[in-house]
């Protein structure tokens, strides 16, 4: 096992680390990230610390390649290299949050996870061959608590209170972590009450946006045996009467909600560490997921109470071996299995007659998707030289039953992906990088089955989509020197058999239809940076700025939601762990490049996104066990909207969080 040795000059976990982190995203298994080529950045214990966000999608406000557009307050997409939704993986402790019901474009499925929950961010950019479907733009991968053994017998509560002015917050939670030699455990939960947001000048507050959340955590670890240990965790997390504020404000709705929206996991892990150079280190997972969200609406002046419910219940099996035939070359080999099961429905109620009548709902009722994979992954370091690469194989079964419009079908779409990459030491503190990688995305459940209004338009099912490809090549830079650590890269990304909407000439309910195709090809370049520089004892200045261009070829025109030019600055003034003050600008440039889709975006203005920018200033004190947490957001009132988001940006307020940690 690869063991850690941050420097002790720049705090590892400071702002964004880049350098001298151990990281297990990018090969699965635990590697230095300064020697792997590929680009990444995490946001480690200490930064979730001191700042404690709101949700999951906040915590990565900031983050180096990251882009975070809100359709509601209750949601938060992530953006990486121009993509997002379906495009993107998201991982908890290893175990996919994406399944056969994962929407295209911006959704809210992020912020099921619990901010509480959470210890640390890895995100990998790039189309990642290690984990298949999905993975063309990157992995978002959230980690939950490890739960080390002890010595002694410990016990270890805490909890912590928030509160943000003007209502918009009002949360506490807690737990409690107890361990001893062979045995570590840890149990909590949490409740948060959001109130509606409070935009910037001249907006005011947004209602309805406000919306509550309770969630709560289980783990268990156990030592087996001198080399095996288990774990089995547990997560459930539900939100209630959440909002989609721009379809109340834009839309004639007298209200439409989630309510609730709820997910829960559960699953138990065998670990063992060998002393053999073949199987080093197994791993074997099994899980079981539950995604429920049940959507209630109503249009103004109609009778008509409409509730969608869809539930997917996932399960999972996962198979790894880390081996090392010599010193300097590592392998990883496994094997993945998982299924989806997919319940939809929708009802009317007429208010007029107390009458009932039952509808197809979103998805064809009882669709399944099963997928197998295997995967052989290589890493070769010797001195100043990194090589990595891998293959993976991918087949699917996607079972949709006989619909109103269409007759049963099963479709067999399979993919073979790979990536080569290589590193290079061309003087002491300065390595050059380079990858090429093949992606994929298999059509899933909605991209098939989808009847029904979605965002601005209604969709129709289409049982013949064939995958998404992509082909991405990248060239970077890194450097790490005593108080100094960069990275720059440039990448291009090609993508192919996008599955687009055609519009018809058909309309329904008001809005227009459209049917999906495999109809686009695009391609996307961009640039990255991202530095921490100590130029002082205490002084820390961080900094990252994305550029991303993107191009429908088929269509000749932009691709829809690209974010325009945005980036970070900030500067912190750290006393050992126990203080810590910093402020900030973040800013984006005006996107004005938008595809006939932007423009139809009733969340898009006609000409595009103004630029904007805003400052915030934080502070972190800890006095023994007590820790003290806050922030002064957007100092001076700016009213701003992020490209394509639903809601404007948070206004002048001050946020704080007082917790008690021993």
């Amino acid at each position: 096992m690869v063991q850690a040795q941050i420097t002790d000059t720049i705090p590892a976990d400071t702002m964004y680390c880049l350098q001298k982190e151990v990281v297990i995203t990018a090969a699965r298994q635990e590697q230095y990230a300064t020697e792997l080529p590929v680009t990444l950045s995490v946001t480690g214990k200490k930064y979730l610390q001191q700042r404690t966000p709101r949700s999951v999608p906040e915590a990565l406000f900031g983050t180096p390649g990251i882009f975070l557009q809100k359709t509601n307050h209750g949601g938060g997409a992530a953006f990486l290299r121009g993509l997002t939704g379906q495009q993107i993986l998201l991982l908890v402790d290893g175990i996919r949050l994406n399944n056969a019901t994962f929407r295209s474009g911006p959704n809210q499925y992020l912020n099921t996870l619990d901010p509480a929950w959470i210890t640390r961010m890895e995100v990998l950019q790039g189309g990642a061959v290690e984990y298949g479907s999905d993975a063309i733009g990157g992995v978002i991968h959230a980690i939950t608590h490890r739960l080390p053994f002890t010595e002694k017998t410990q016990i270890a509560p805490e909890a912590s209170f928030n509160w943000q002015s003007g209502g918009m917050e009002a949360s506490g939670q807690g737990a409690i972590t107890a361990s001893g030699k062979r045995w570590a455990i840890r149990t909590g939960g949490s409740y948060r009450h959001f109130g509606d947001l409070i935009g910037g000048r001249g907006i005011g507050k947004q209602s309805p946006s406000g919306y509550t959340q309770w969630a709560a955590e289980n783990k268990f670890r156990v030592q087996l045996h001198h080399n095996v240990s288990l774990m089995v965790a547990y997560q459930d997390l539900q939100q209630q009467h959440v909002p989609l504020f721009h379809r109340v404000r834009l839309e004639n709705f007298k209200y439409y909600q989630f309510d609730p929206q709820r997910r829960q996991l559960g699953y138990g892990r065998l670990q063992g560490a060998f002393d053999h150079k073949w199987w080093q280190k197994t791993e074997f997972t099994v899980s079981r997921q539950r995604s429920f969200e049940v959507r209630k609406s109503q249009k103004n002046e109609s009778r008509i109470q409409v509730k969608e419910q869809d539930e997917t219940i996932t399960s999972g099996l996962q198979f790894s071996v880390l081996s090392r035939p010599v010193p300097h070359w590592s392998i990883s080999t496994g094997a993945e299995w998982q299924s989806d099961l997919v319940y939809s429905s929708k009802n009317h109620y007429d208010e007029s007659t107390s009458a009932t009548k039952p509808l197809r709902g979103l998805y064809p009722n009882r669709a399944t998707m099963q997928s197998f994979a295997i995967y052989n992954l290589h890493t070769f370091i010797r001195r100043q030289f990194t090589l990595s690469g891998g293959v993976r194989y991918n087949t699917f079964r996607i079972a949709l039953p006989a619909d109103l419009l269409i007759d049963k079908t099963v479709l067999r779409p399979e993919a073979l992906v790979g990536n080569l990459g290589a590193s290079v030491e061309i003087k002491p503190g300065w390595r050059v990088y380079t990858q090429a990688a093949t992606a994929f995305r298999a059509p899933n459940i909605d991209d098939l089955g989808t009847l029904g209004i979605v965002d601005f338009r209604y969709e129709l099912p289409n049982y013949a989509l064939a995958p998404e490809k992509s082909r991405s090549m990248e060239v970077g830079l890194k450097t790490q020197h005593r108080r100094l650590q960069t990275q720059c890269h440039v990448y291009y990304l090609q993508l192919r058999d996008l599955i687009g909407r055609i519009r018809t000439n058909d309309s329904l309910q008001g809005y227009a239809v459209y049917l999906k195709e495999n109809i686009a090809g695009s391609y996307l370049w961009g640039m990255e940076t991202q530095w921490n520089w100590q130029w002082a004892k205490n002084w820390v200045l961080t900094g990252n700025t994305t550029y991303t261009f993107g191009q429908n070829t088929t269509a000749n025109e932009p691709m829809r939601r690209i974010p325009p030019f945005y980036g970070r600055v900030g500067l912190q003034y750290a006393v050992g762990n126990n203080l810590n003050v910093a402020a900030e600008t973040m800013f984006a440039g005006p996107q004005h490049r938008l595809s006939q889709a932007d423009v139809a975006d009733n969340r898009i203005v006609d000409d595009g996104t103004p630029g904007w920018k805003i400052v915030n200033f934080r502070f972190f004190y800890q006095y023994r066990v007590c820790r003290l947490t806050g922030e002064w957001h957007n100092v001076f009132n700016e009213a701003y909207r992020i490209h394509g988001s639903g809601i404007d940006g948070t206004g002048s307020s001050v946020r704080l969080i007082i917790g008690v940690h021993f």
